[in-house]
């Protein structure tokens, strides 16, 4: 939802995927810890990439 979209504010995330606030605030910080969104000087959220490549493996627990 992000890919191309520009710089936006968490708020505007959560109304554009519609989902509530709090979740997307949640998510976007786990996001931004990763390296995968970057904030702007504004404080703006931004997901600066063409596409993301995940590679992983689940186990069952």
């Amino acid at each position: 939802m992000m890919t191309g979209a520009g710089p936006m504010t968490i708020r505007e995330a959560a109304r554009r995927m519609k989902r509530d606030v709090k979740a997307v605030h949640t998510d976007v910080h786990v996001l931004l810890n990763a390296g995968i969104l970057q904030k702007t000087g504004e404080g703006l959220i931004v997901f600066p990439f063409d596409a993301v490549h995940v590679d992983f493996m689940l186990n069952a627990a």
